[in-house]
């Protein structure tokens, strides 16, 4: 499956940020080829980041995340720079954003 999600970055973070995600620790990314998350690319426009995840199944994936040491130890470090993730209605959360409209899949019907 493919998700989007949507996050902010803290006021005067955004080089703090894109540093940090130049590489993630390898012990993460480990966990995300263990838990069948096997792509995950984030865009930045202003303070807003735009996340898109390839991967098995979210929901499965987030909660194998909650009792992962290596996830744990990211989210301690990189959540300096990150102000909230927002669901689909705007409203804190990490819930995916609603997908509108997929190319791909009115082209191939």
């Amino acid at each position: 499956m493919r998700i989007a999600l949507h996050s902010e970055i803290r006021d005067g973070a955004v080089d703090g940020y894109r540093t940090n995600h130049a590489r993630i620790p390898d012990a993460l990314a480990a966990t995300f080829t263990r838990i069948g998350i096997h792509d995950w690319t984030i865009w930045r426009s202003g303070h807003r980041l735009f996340h898109l995840v390839d991967c098995d199944d979210w929901d499965a994936a987030v909660e194998a995340l909650k009792d992962d040491p290596a996830d744990h130890a990211w989210q301690a470090d990189i959540g300096r720079f990150v102000e909230v993730f927002r669901d689909a209605d705007g409203d804190e959360g990490t819930a995916p954003l609603e997908q509108i409209w997929d190319l791909r899949a009115q082209t191939s019907s």
